[in-house]
């Protein structure tokens, strides 16, 4: 923000060209500010709270007016104590007088202690100091701090306090804007720093699989949703795959969620493996959800060094589905599948061995990526219309991320909008 100078002319900021001047005066400069004006019409008028010693004895509180003729609104208090009580949501404006004491700070030293006590108690609006005549020094500390200009008490006029008032408000409704918008933007940057660090990375240094998933949390604005996956490649040269789904759509479930997944992960690098991996999380779960009816549905693949076989692990999971050229893509078996986690003390989850060949796609997915509408009834995508849809893809000649991305994308052309619940899609592809 411009800093008022010293100057030898009483006058208000906004008069000398010092401060930020009306929008019309340079709108090449101005412009951003044409968007946060204050408006005058209708039901709006302009109030300001005089805090000064004697304020019905001064020259400042003349008949004010806005930029329509309507008269401001005057309140006056002569300590803090008064203005603390009259400070309502309706004050556009304060005009303080830097004489007054501030409590509990006499003897600090500090000029202007009483300018931050009351920028402390309203961040909201914006404050007009009242100083001495020729103490411009204190005044564009005043500024410094945090006011929205400066006036001499004995200098001043209604007209030039009127406009005065109109430019301090203007200018503070801007400023808000602005910090407004710069906090959205660290925000933004929090959030995205936030979803990297969450999400996986996939550890498939040396492996000739190749790897791509798609994640759509359900709930509005959300980083992430119950959903969780992940991708590790073990010493052994095996790649391990997990996907799951936290019931629930919150953030608790969300955290949940991510809980598990660097439990499998860690399990997984340890060298755990099937049931004694599903039965380890299952603790993990039990001693973190925050309520025992929360549960949560996996899968898990575990692909061979060479890449033609697999061990497939399902705890109340869909299974995946598997294409291979020259026929049809497919759901893997999924007669042997165990009780999602969390429901059943002491499960078992039987390892189904599964044979690959020597090229072909695997694709893992969570239920919202089957339980979404087709069409305005009530019927829903399921599996075999999400085989039936793949395979138009496949034969389309979509592989990779176009696939995943034109199948999440049809789910909810299909749904008729936003899913409900959480996506989360991953593909594994293994070539000759």
């Amino acid at each position: 923000m411009p800093v008022p100078i010293p100057r030898q002319r009483a006058i208000p900021a906004v008069e000398s060209g010092q401060a930020p001047a009306a929008p019309q005066d340079d709108p090449s400069k101005e412009a951003p500010r044409k968007e946060v004006t204050v408006d005058h019409n209708a039901a709006t008028q302009l109030s300001l709270l005089v805090i000064e010693d004697d304020p019905g004895g001064s020259t400042v509180v003349p008949e004010l007016l806005d930029s329509t003729g309507r008269p401001i609104r005057v309140r006056t208090a002569r300590n803090l104590t008064e203005a603390e009580r009259l400070l309502t949501d309706d004050v556009h404006c304060i005009l303080l007088d830097l004489a007054l004491p501030a409590p509990g700070r006499s003897a600090d030293g500090d000029e202007l202690a009483v300018l931050r006590h009351v920028l402390e108690l309203a961040p909201r609006h914006a404050v007009l100091a009242l100083t001495a005549s020729g103490d411009a020094e204190r005044g564009a500390e005043a500024v410094r701090v945090g006011a929205q200009d400066y006036l001499f008490r004995d200098e001043l006029d209604g007209r030039l306090l009127s406009r005065a008032i109109r430019y301090a408000v203007e200018r503070k409704r801007s400023d808000t804007a602005e910090r407004r918008l710069a906090e959205g933007r660290v925000r933004a940057q929090e959030n995205r720093r936030l979803e990297r660090g969450l999400l996986p990375t996939p550890l498939l240094e040396g492996s000739s699989l190749r790897f791509a998933a798609r994640y759509r949390p359900g709930r509005s604005r959300a980083l992430l949703g119950g959903d969780f996956y992940d991708v590790v490649r073990t010493p052994d040269g095996t790649v391990h795959a997990m996907i799951g789904d936290v019931c629930g759509h919150g953030p608790d479930e969300a955290a949940l969620g991510v809980e598990l997944r660097i439990a499998w992960r860690a399990l997984t690098l340890a060298g755990l493996c099937g049931d004694e991996l599903l039965g380890t999380l299952q603790e993990v779960l039990e001693h973190e959800r925050s309520d025992d009816e929360i549960f949560a549905t996996l899968c898990t693949v575990d692909i061979a060094p060479d890449g033609r076989r697999a061990g497939l692990c399902l705890a109340g999971h869909p299974s995946p589905l598997v294409a291979r050229p020259g026929r049809p893509a497919r759901l893997l078996p999924y007669d042997n599948n165990g009780p999602a986690l969390g429901l059943l003390p002491g499960a078992r989850w039987p390892r189904m061995q599964v044979e690959l060949g020597a090229e072909w796609s695997l694709m893992l997915y969570t239920d919202g990526l089957i339980e979404g509408r087709v069409g305005e009834g009530r019927e829903r995508l399921g599996q075999d219309g999400m085989v039936s849809m793949i395979r138009r893809q496949l034969s389309e000649g979509l592989r990779g991320e176009a696939l995943l991305r034109a199948a999440v994308n049809e789910v909810r052309s299909l749904n008729g909008g936003e899913l409900a619940d959480d996506v989360a899609v991953l593909l594994l592809d293994r070539e000759t």
